[in-house]
């Protein structure tokens, strides 16, 4: 049966489930104690032998015959022999599980031989090298006896030839231990030269790839892959050292090497602290950890955070307990402060005087101006009256240069004239002789004193008839100014400057008075000027009159001036000409503003843009922070501002002006202006021509524009014709401040004035018609009259105000009844009506009303 089976068939076999490769498992080990199971295919391995060795025998089990009693040894011929049936322990296992017994044997069996010949190969050099180091110690040995006693030289051959002899041994036992090729040395070659063994350095070797049978247990796959790298370079493909590693190498070779002496000295560090500061930021500038300062404030009774601010105060604490120095700075030293750059004395060089002329209007300071320089600026201005402040140089007989600036007199230009004699020398009183002292010379007087410059009283007008000078000495007194006619100090000139008499003692006097005072300043500095006045102008931008105070202004410069900044492209006199530079006492306009500044902003020259824009940065958020600062807001002012909203009528305005001085004296004007009724709101002021964006905001809140010397554009012309804007155009200031008072009046409405015209008591109420009821008066006071405005009280409180609609005596209507008699009316638009009620009858005059 079995014979039917093993015969070969040439059908196909028919298919089934049974496996046609049985699997086996393998477990792979990985670094870190990891393990996997993989299954693989059980194949049939094939053992290869090194060459001169027996082939190993099949894994088949084989049966050796009886050797014959032949004397020769021969092979003996290894006979199969029927393969015996399996014990009952092996038919238990199945078939998976004997291939698995079978790969473990034979991966131990591999392993042993593997490891005996590791030990054989290890014992090998280990006699070599014994054998190495006894010849080189006898080679020592004969070199030392040979230097003692030099023997023979024959037997030094013999000697060299010895020691092969004594090797040969060795080297056979040692070759039949290790399989080795070796080559045989006759006796008749020479002998080999001798040299101290030094050791080798050791290379990295290659790891050679294992074979199959070995992957199961070393899991390293890619040890012996062959990459370009090691290629070419076959003695360094080893994996070389980082240059972090090398660096972090050495670093803690040098710590090793430093010697430490005790603890550390800490270091004391100068700390920078602002007005506030975070305690996080302030333990980085410290170099301390923030948790050692939250926990010194939490022992001063400070529960924080490092996010959260502390003041200056608490910082320096901090700063002192931790041993460190502070360095305390504010956001205001980012600011220029002039009073801390003061000149040295050597330095300083005499200057012009600058003078201011003051007075009030119309007394004649601009004709007295135009006097001195031989011009005539009176004759341009609008109204004959001077509303903007003008700076010149005049130039002396004598030679010397005198500055003077022309202030306004009108009551408008208060900050004007104050500003002049804050940045003046000497203050030049003008006073019509005709005229007296008026309101704005007291002004004046207080200014010039409230600045502390010394007064000298020009007394104009005096050709003129009615004049009188010895008056305004007199009223001079008043004021503490005693000229020196009555004992004084205070000079004091007539003039007249219609005909040009007395100038020259006026310059005379101008001149002593500079001398006296000794006018210097330091010409060779960066420089610093008062802004005098400041326009928008349409073609060259924004403009400032700058009188220099000290140093040298030139083109170029790079300045702040206030809160704006810019660089100096051109400069320009009084009388219009392009100068390159302009030394103290000089008033120059300055065009290259980055905006239209203050009128009185200092203007004073930086070193670079960056420290320009700097300043300029801090001085504008200063600003906003004084327009948007809020009072302190309790519940009686909370109350107040409503009920001031609900009452009280707000008139808004648009204002531009030519020049910054003239807005800012018309806005002051305006406010001047406001009643408890009534009061102006300035939506918007400002210096320049009237464009696009000034008529928005007029028409978004149904504001006239103001405009004083100005006019609008083309494009701002068409958007106020569109949303029916109201323009006012002005060049005189007082016929300003009237129109916009009677706007104001107007917007209140007519003042009604009550006229109590009689009295009369209810003494009886009779029905009237269906609804209406009659009441009989008796007429107290004055008379009633039909048609009149009534007021019905009782007990002294209003019931109803109405109008009387009929008015009867008797049967009789009639148009008025006198006190003492009785009559009967009929009220509109009600019926409450009550004996012993009282009447009122009055009547309503309507005024126009007056600011």
């Amino acid at each position: 049966m079995s014979d039917e089976q093993d015969k070969p068939t040439l059908t196909r076999k028919p298919l089934g489930l049974k496996r046609t490769v049985e699997a086996g498992q393998v477990q792979q080990q990985f670094s870190h104690g990891r393990r996997n199971t993989v299954v693989v295919e059980v194949k049939r391995r094939r053992v290869l032998g090194r060459p001169g060795e027996a082939a190993p025998a099949p894994e088949v089990e084989e049966v050796q015959a009886a050797p014959a009693p032949a004397p020769a040894p021969a092979p003996v011929p290894v006979a199969e022999k029927p393969v015996a049936p399996k014990p009952a322990a092996d038919s238990l296992m199945s078939r998976q599980e004997r291939q698995a017994q079978l790969l473990r044997e034979a991966e131990e069996a591999r392993m042993s031989a593997l490891e005996e010949n590791r030990r054989r190969e290890e014992a090998a050099r280990a006699r070599a090298a014994e054998e190495e180091k006894a010849r080189v110690a006898e080679a020592r040995e004969e070199k030392a006896k040979a230097a003692e006693a030099p023997a023979p030289a024959p037997a030094a051959p013999a000697a060299e030839a010895a020691a092969p002899a004594a090797e040969a041994p060795a080297a056979k036992e040692a070759s039949e231990e290790a399989p080795r090729t070796t080559t045989t040395t006759t006796s008749a070659a020479p002998a080999p030269r001798r040299f101290t063994p030094v050791e080798a350095p050791k290379r990295p070797e290659p790891k050679r790839p294992e074979p199959k049978s070995a992957r199961g247990t070393d899991n390293r796959r890619q040890s012996g892959k062959l990459t370009v790298t090691r290629a070419l370079n076959d003695d360094e493909g080893a994996r070389a050292r980082s240059l972090a590693a090398l660096k972090r190498a050495r670093e803690k070779e040098k710590r090793s090497h430093m010697v430490s002496s005790g603890p550390r000295e800490k270091q004391v560090r100068e700390v920078v602290v602002p007005d506030t500061i975070t305690v996080q930021e302030l333990a980085n500038r410290m170099a301390e950890k923030g948790a050692d300062l939250v926990k010194a404030l939490f022992k001063m009774g400070m529960p924080v955070t490092v996010n959260q601010t502390i003041d200056q105060d608490t910082a320096e604490l901090l700063v002192t307990e931790f041993g460190h120095e502070i360095k305390r700075v504010s956001e205001a030293d980012v600011d220029i402060r002039h009073d801390e750059d003061v000149d040295d004395a050597a330095q300083l060089k005499p200057r012009a005087p600058v003078v201011t002329i003051m007075g009030h209007v119309d007394h004649g300071k601009t004709s007295l101006l135009d006097a001195l320089r031989g011009a005539n600026v009176q004759a341009g201005e609008a109204g004959g009256i001077t509303q903007h402040i003008g700076a010149y140089q005049v130039k002396t007989p004598d030679g010397s240069i005198v500055t003077f600036l022309d202030t306004p007199g009108h009551e408008a230009f208060t900050e004007m004239r104050q500003r002049g004699a804050n940045v003046t020398d000497i203050v030049i009183l003008v006073v019509a002789a005709d005229d007296g002292l008026k309101p704005q010379s007291i002004e004046a007087i207080h200014h010039a004193k409230a600045a502390g410059v010394p007064i000298i009283v020009a007394i104009n007008k005096v050709d003129k008839e009615g004049a009188n000078p010895q008056r305004v000495r007199e009223r001079l007194l008043e004021h503490e100014l005693v000229v020196e006619e009555m004992g004084g100090e205070v000079q004091n000139v007539e003039v007249s400057a219609l005909k040009k008499t007395g100038l020259d003692k006026l310059l005379d006097a101008i001149a002593l008075q500079a001398e006296i005072m000794e006018l210097k300043a330091n010409p060779d500095r960066a420089a610093e000027g008062t802004v005098v006045e400041a326009k928008l102008d349409k073609g060259r931008g924004p403009v400032a009159t700058i009188l220099v105070r000290r140093g040298t202004l030139k083109v170029g410069d790079i300045f702040v001036c206030g809160a704006e900044s810019g660089r100096v492209r051109a400069l320009v006199d009084d009388q219009g000409r392009q100068v390159k530079e302009a030394g103290p006492s000089t008033p120059v306009e300055v065009l290259g503003l980055g905006g239209v500044p203050m009128a009185g902003d200092t203007l004073t020259v930086v070193e670079n843009e960056a420290r320009a824009r700097e300043v300029a940065a801090y001085r504008q958020s200063e600003a906003l922070k004084k327009r948007t600062a809020q009072a302190p807001v309790s519940l009686e002012g909370m109350f107040s501002a409503l009920a001031d909203k609900a009452n009280v009528i707000e008139y808004p305005v648009v204002i531009k002006g030519d020049v910054q001085g003239s807005v800012e004296a018309i806005v002051n004007a305006l406010n001047k202006l406001s009643t408890d009724e009534i009061r102006v709101r300035v939506l918007h002021s400002g210096a320049g021509a009237i464009t696009e964006s000034d008529v928005t905001l007029a028409a978004a809140t149904n504001a006239p524009i103001i405009g004083f010397n100005v006019r609008p554009n083309a494009k701002a012309r068409d958007i106020a014709k569109r949303e029916k804007v109201r323009f006012m155009y002005h060049d005189v200031i007082y016929h300003l401040t009237d129109e916009v008072r009677k706007e104001m009046a107007g917007e209140l409405g007519p003042e009604r004035i009550e006229h109590v015209v009689g009295r009369a008591e209810v003494k009886e109420v009779f029905p009237a018609g269906k609804r209406d009821k009659a009441a009989g008066l008796l007429v107290l006071e004055g008379s009633i009259r039909k048609g009149l405005h009534a007021r019905l009280t009782r007990d002294d409180v209003i019931v109803s105000a109405t109008t009387i609609a009929s008015l009867r005596r008797f049967k009789d209507d009639v148009a008025e009844v006198r006190a003492g008699l009785e009559c009967g009316v009929v009220l509109a638009d009600t019926n409450d009506i009550k004996p012993g009620d009282h009447l009122e009858v009055f009547e309503v005059e309507e005024r126009e009303r007056t600011l």
